[in-house]
């Protein structure tokens, strides 16, 4: 099997580590050793550990999950030159890792902590010839979709790199609003995950305003609960999240 090597070992790193267990060997580099044998220990599967001072990248598949602060710090210990460098971090353009780091080639992609279970939607751009091999190992994980430009996985970031924080907001925020109205916490959560599992599936082929029409009978109980949404500002509390963390991504 192919060995792809993580440089850092946070939890985007580890998300994505489990969706290659056993499609790809795995080795993971990183500052203290207590910290890999934790990211040993959570993976659950044996791994090869590094420490970082020094380590030799030279013909390397490399996936870089440190911090995009961090992205000078950490290039200046790396020897040798990659094959290709795989980048998770929000914000950091091609030309940055390319300033940083030794390497025939660059993709910035985007995946979400959904990696871990295999339905990870990953976006991509960066070295075109690098595209077919991103597909091929982001595949592992989830969906791909390659982008055209660097603005444009900007905003993919903001919507599918950071949309199970939102996602997990309106979820909770849903359970809590069954629970105030009397029923029991554990059924409030039952439900709830029972929704988002038939819901993930019908959006795949159904667009969001026909999901929406199809449920809602006039005068009933689903248009007066979306009315309190919008009276609520939900939907452009949603359009402005993905405009802030937009803009958030450009700045880091």
């Amino acid at each position: 099997m192919q060995t792809i090597t993580f440089i850092g070992n946070g939890n985007m790193g580890l998300s994505i580590a489990r969706g290659l267990v056993g499609k790809y060997n795995i080795e993971v580099v990183g500052r203290n050793m207590d910290k890999l044998d934790a990211f040993e220990t959570a993976l659950n599967h044996k791994i090869d550990k590094y420490l970082l001072d020094d380590f030799n990248i030279s013909d390397k598949t490399i996936l870089f999950c440190v911090k995009p602060a961090n992205v000078e710090e950490v290039s200046k210990k790396l020897k040798g030159k990659a094959r290709v460098v795989f980048s998770v971090l929000a914000g950091t353009t091609v030309e940055k890792l390319k300033s940083h780091l030794k390497t025939e080639g660059v993709v910035r992609c985007m995946p979400n902590l959904a990696a871990s279970v295999g339905k990870s939607m990953t976006t991509l751009t960066g070295d075109i010839a690098c595209k077919e091999e991103s597909h091929a190992l982001l595949g592992a994980i989830g969906e791909t979709l390659w982008l055209g430009s660097e603005k444009e996985i900007d905003i993919a970031t903001a919507l599918a790199g950071s949309g199970p924080a939102y996602l997990a907001l309106i979820a909770e925020a849903l359970a809590d609003g069954a629970v105030k109205q009397g029923l029991k916490r554990e059924d409030a959560m039952a439900t709830m995950r029972g929704l988002f599992n038939g819901f993930g599936t019908l959006i795949q082929e159904t667009h969001p305003s026909l999901l929406k029409d199809g449920v809602m009978s006039p005068g009933g109980t689903t248009a007066a609960g979306y009315a309190a949404l919008e009276a609520g500002n939900v939907r452009a509390s949603c359009i402005n999240a993905i405009e802030d963390a937009y803009k958030r991504a450009t700045e880091l």
